[in-house]
């Protein structure tokens, strides 16, 4: 059985929403958009390398695909991240894309999220990655189907926005299996379902 990881940078007050540029996901009004890149460094972009050295496919909502395909899926700079991005298997996970053609190796799953995914999770093949797509990650934790985390947890609050876990989530316990601190004080923590 496949396993899935989600990676989610997150907000001290947990805020998820517009981590790129100021342009990224405006909805709600929401005016923090870019709050992420001032905290990169060394450190953070190996520890992000690490996920990307082991095969994996990759797990999209409709949303977060699209903002990929337009950021990634024609970037040819010989960045690592474009080149892994680019030839990984991209599951995207939607009810109203017609189609996935605008990325290359990007397959479209209709239908529930949950249901699909937990059916794609059970087939053999390489372990699936989440990187962003809040929406997907909260239906997939509500259905027990998010087996670890990693939060890159950024030392700032923005008091509005979208947060990873809006509303109920269900009782689940995690157990830490790592940690690194960035310099710019990004705690980068890795958990496992219990």
């Amino acid at each position: 059985m496949r396993s899935i990881r989600a990676t989610m940078f997150v907000t001290l007050d947990g805020v998820v929403q517009g981590l790129g540029r100021p342009d990224e996901d405006t909805r709600g009004g929401f005016a923090h958009g870019g709050w992420g890149p001032q905290y990169n460094d060394e450190v953070m972009g190996r520890e992000l390398g690490k996920g990307m050295a082991n095969p994996g496919d990759m797990l999209f909502g409709r949303r977060t695909w699209q903002d990929f395909t337009a950021a990634w899926g024609r970037a040819t700079d010989g960045n690592p991240f474009t080149a892994h991005m680019n030839a990984a298997t991209k599951y995207v996970v939607s009810r109203t894309l017609p189609d996935t053609d605008a990325w290359q190796n990007s397959i479209l799953l209709r239908g529930d999220a949950a249901d699909t995914v937990a059916e794609l999770k059970v087939q053999p093949g390489n372990d699936l990655s989440i990187n962003g797509s809040a929406s997907l990650v909260r239906n997939l934790h509500a259905a027990g189907l998010i087996d670890h985390y990693t939060l890159l947890i950024h030392p700032l609050t923005l008091g509005g926005g979208a947060r990873l876990f809006d509303g109920p989530a269900p009782l689940t316990e995690f157990e830490l299996t790592g940690s690194v601190t960035t310099g710019k004080g990004v705690i980068i923590a890795h958990y496992t379902r219990r």
